[in-house]
């Protein structure tokens, strides 16, 4: 195994928290939680998913970070040594960013697409329907961009801990942060002219809970849609938070900096919402907030047309910033694949770089032909009734749906019934601090947690 001083270190709290907010805050924070949150009755959403982020989030995130820093390796390895009979969870953990990684730059690659199409001033071209279909359906430029994309991802990941992760996220979790706050901003202050829409409308729609109609069957809808929302917010289930977490210091606030993660990644996801429900709402009315994934390459170009000249430019500064979020986290995603190769192959970093992206590259190839000489038509237990899966969304469900709540659960029995908790509690403590949610953390852990995982496999099988 490699040597712990050759794996490199953030070199404080702000780097690590910065760097680890980075990972979180990507497309699943300014993608698919506005269109969730849409989906699922605006404010509603949002009240079932801050519960959920202040316990069954942090008790995932706590635990994930305390067993990096605790053993100092990466997911694949980690497990193992705290009990050898669950080095299998480490090889799922591992397995989760290996399936990822290609998807996640493909996508980067769309949205590197849509950012050249509105900076070099074709933003409307954009906005027309067929526009994203022949885009993904063509043979060489989704394979040239998720290239572009991957290589900028792998050149920050050969520059290490210090100098590559850290330098990035304390660069542009800032800049992506005021641009985050700008967006939504302008967003609220949006009229619609004839319709006679506002942003402010769409806001009250987005933050305000509609009880009306709720049934048992959306409650239970909802709670699934924001606990599968938070694997995506806040890195957990993937072993990023492992890896990050074994570059942590020991006499860091560990309790501290992940409550900093929680509240940065929550008021990023919060806000991407407010950024983007009121301009749809304003623009295509209610039936444009049920967009879908969608919402972001197909809805949004159309609210940005409807914006005339200015569209252009809030467009090339929107996709800009989704463009820098999706960059932080699949930084994240390859690192995390990386430092497994080294930790359990004493490979070096240069070399578990080229080997993983080449690989990432290949299997990125594959599912980018997916949308044409692989093309078919496939249904999965969560697609929707008129709906049809691709590759793509293959590996995105058997990594999302299946492994991540499978790595979740076994955590959970590992700390909660083979370990104990206060091998988390221990760990996050020991220099003294104070962990407020001590007695909550116990309960979640061992109980609450992985009842709830269970549903939500459950519901990735189509069996609920």
């Amino acid at each position: 195994m490699a040597s712990n001083d050759k794996r490199g270190s953030f070199s404080s709290s702000l780097g690590f928290v910065l760097a680890a907010a980075g990972s979180a805050v990507g497309l699943g924070n300014i993608w698919r939680f506005p269109y969730l949150a849409a989906k699922d009755g605006g404010g509603f959403f949002l009240l079932v998913y801050i519960i959920l982020a202040i316990t069954f989030g942090f008790t995932l995130l706590i635990s994930e970070v305390s067993i990096g820093r605790k053993t100092k390796q990466s997911s694949l390895t980690a497990y193992s040594k705290l009990d050898k009979r669950f080095g299998w969870l480490g090889g799922f953990s591992a397995l989760v960013p290996f399936l990822i990684l290609p998807y996640y730059c493909i996508i980067g690659g769309w949205v590197l697409k849509y950012t050249v199409t509105f900076v070099t001033g074709y933003g409307v071209q954009a906005s027309q329907d067929s526009y994203f279909t022949g885009f993904i359906t063509s043979k060489a430029s989704p394979v040239i961009f998720d290239l572009v994309f991957l290589a900028a991802t792998a050149a920050v990941v050969f520059g290490g801990v210090n100098k590559g992760i850290e330098r990035l996220s304390k660069v542009l979790m800032p800049v992506l942060l005021l641009m985050v706050i700008g967006i939504a901003v302008f967003s609220i202050t949006l009229r619609g002219g004839a319709s006679g829409r506002t942003g402010l409308d769409g806001l009250k729609v987005y933050l305000i809970p509609d009880f009306a109609g709720l049934t048992f069957k959306k409650i239970m809808m909802t709670l699934m849609d924001a606990m599968g929302q938070l694997f995506y917010s806040i890195s957990v289930a993937m072993g990023i938070m492992v890896t990050y977490g074994s570059y942590f210091n020991d006499e860091s606030n560990l309790v501290k900096s992940v409550n900093q993660i929680e509240i940065f990644d929550t008021a990023v996801a919060i806000i991407a919402g407010v950024m983007i429900i009121p301009a749809v709402y304003v623009f295509m009315g209610p039936e444009g907030m049920t967009a879908g994934p969608g919402l972001m390459f197909v809805a949004l170009p159309k609210v940005f047309a409807a914006m005339g000249k200015l569209g252009n430019v809030v467009g090339s500064i929107f996709f800009i910033m989704v463009l820098l979020a999706a960059l932080t986290s699949s930084v994240s995603i390859l690192e995390t694949v990386v430092a497994s190769i080294m930790d359990k192959f004493g490979t070096k970093r240069n070399k578990a770089v080229i080997i993983e992206s080449i690989i990432g590259l290949i299997l990125g190839v594959v599912i980018c032909f997916g949308y044409n000489y692989f093309y078919f038509e496939i249904k999965l237990p969560n697609t929707p009734p008129d709906g049809s899966a691709q590759l793509l969304d293959i590996f995105d469900y058997l990594s999302n749906n299946i492994f991540m709540p499978i790595v979740a659960i076994g955590t959970c029995i590992l700390i909660g019934w083979v370990l104990s908790p206060s091998i988390v509690i221990d760990e996050a403590t020991k220099n003294g601090e104070k962990m407020g949610r001590k007695g909550l953390y116990k309960i979640m852990v061992r109980f609450v947690v992985p009842v709830l995982l269970i549903l939500l496999l459950l519901g990735s099988f189509g069996l609920l």
